[in-house]
């Protein structure tokens, strides 16, 4: 298409310029803010911030959390690729639009309808006290387990649009083969179909986990100031203390997990593959 690298990369040099200016500079000026002290440069705002014990347990939480959003997703995400995957074409394509449909609706919206679903008067409620097996409501709302159902929710169906892709790419006799090679389900899954579907895999994770990590709407209103997470804890350093240091080091972090979520999940399928 182009005679030359020098025109394409001519081509390409206002939009470049355009994201450095606007995306860039303000990231690496905000993140600067951490390792500036009064005359020079050091870790002090991230001794600082670690020596809290209010910040470490925000920390921990939101990895914790990230975590388990991440293998949930992986886990119902591989069952329900799989399945969709194995449908007629007609229904593959009705279940992958019920898939992509909560994409199209607000993460806001969302996230308060788990307010009517979780509260004390809340279907969960209403069907426990109709069995019988609670005689009061239970506190759902405010939890780690109501940040968690949340986030499961608001991003799963990316893990699991990222594996129907990767499985529509796998070779269609893979699994046959397998099976005739005497091979069970379980070895099915963890020789065959994880390997052919690790870069599906790897994109959905990383979504997942980056998603997990950096949302503010889902942790705010489902678990308000008792479950803080790292996203709520910069919101709050910015807003009510105004303390622009610890709100760069707390970005820096978010950043630094994220591309590290990336790399890890890239060479865990690079390992498998090689063994």
């Amino acid at each position: 298409m182009f005679q030359n690298r020098a025109e394409a990369l001519a081509l390409a040099l206002p939009a470049a310029v355009f994201a450095a200016i606007v995306f860039l500079a303000p990231v690496v000026i905000l993140l600067a803010e951490g390792f500036r002290s009064a005359d020079s440069w050091s870790l002090s705002a991230y001794t600082t911030f670690f020596s809290d014990p209010l910040n470490r347990t925000v920390f921990l939480r939101t990895f914790r959390l990230g975590l388990m959003v991440t293998a949930v997703s992986a886990v119902i995400g591989y069952a329900a690729a799989f399945a969709i995957v194995n449908l007629a074409p007609r229904n593959k394509g009705q279940m992958i639009g019920l898939v992509v449909l909560p994409l199209m609706i607000s993460s806001v919206a969302r996230t308060y309808a788990w307010i009517v679903i979780l509260g004390r008067t809340g279907i969960v409620n209403q069907a426990l006290q109709l069995v019988g097996l609670s005689d009061e409501p239970i506190r759902f709302l405010f939890t780690e387990t109501a940040v968690f159902i949340g986030l499961l929710q608001l991003f799963l169906p990316l893990m699991i649009l990222s594996l129907i892709s990767a499985l529509e790419n796998m070779p269609k006799d893979a699994i046959p083969a397998a099976r005739v090679l005497g091979a069970n389900w379980f070895q099915v899954f963890f020789k065959v179909i994880l390997p052919l579907t690790k870069e599906g895999l790897v994109i959905g994770g990383t979504l997942v986990f980056t998603g997990s990590l950096t949302a503010y709407i889902t942790p705010a209103i489902l678990g308000g100031s008792k479950v803080l997470m790292l996203e709520t804890l910069l919101y709050q350093r910015v807003t009510v203390a105004n303390d622009f240091v610890a709100a760069s080091v707390i970005a820096f972090i978010l950043i630094v997990m994220s591309f590290a979520a990336n790399l890890l999940l890239k060479r865990l399928a690079t390992a498998r593959n090689k063994r």
